[in-house]
């Protein structure tokens, strides 16, 4: 079980990218910066340190209750699509709001580490995310063989198809 971690958690999803984000794990820390920079969202987040699988958790959470308004807000698309790189790693991502979320991928980076962060927490943070913000969310790696570069092209998929899905369509006339 968990320890339990307090998290305070603001997205605004008309802002400009900006970040502050401070989880205790560098890594999530670089990663929800780059989500943020992409989906051109606003966002603050600050978890009090706890164990890993507890801050990941937190996080994913909290900002999965913050984006369940916009997703469903009156206008909003709803859903969204992004593929982007880093390096040589290219992740495509997509995503609708759903009253059944799901997570799917075809990634698996369990034996992997990157700065101390199992990334099999990635995974995690990418199923509660999908869980409390109502979402079937499919990410597929379509290239890649580092992991840092795998993860942030993931994330930097999820901030494009995120924006999509919060985006305001015009009214048909």
């Amino acid at each position: 079980m968990s320890e339990q971690t307090a998290a305070g958690v603001r997205v605004n999803v008309y802002g400009h990218g900006e970040a502050t984000v401070e989880t205790g794990l560098p890594v999530l820390n670089r990663l929800l910066g780059r989500l943020a920079e992409t989906a051109r969202f606003d966002l603050v987040v600050d978890i009090e340190p706890g164990d890993t699988q507890a801050e990941v958790e937190a996080a994913a959470a909290a900002i999965g209750d913050a984006l369940a308004g916009p997703l469903r807000a009156s206008g909003a698309r709803g859903h969204g699509a992004g593929a982007l790189t880093s390096a040589e790693a290219l992740a495509y991502v997509v995503l609708e709001t759903s009253d059944e979320p799901l997570f799917v991928t075809n990634v698996d980076l369990t034996q992997a580490r990157i700065g101390g962060l199992p990334t099999d927490v990635a995974r995690r943070f990418l199923e509660v995310l999908a869980e409390r913000a109502g979402l079937v969310l499919h990410v597929r790696l379509l290239n890649g063989t580092d992991s840092g570069h795998v993860l942030e092209a993931i994330f930097k998929g999820l901030g494009a198809a995120l924006a999509e899905a919060c985006e305001r369509l015009e009214p048909h006339r």
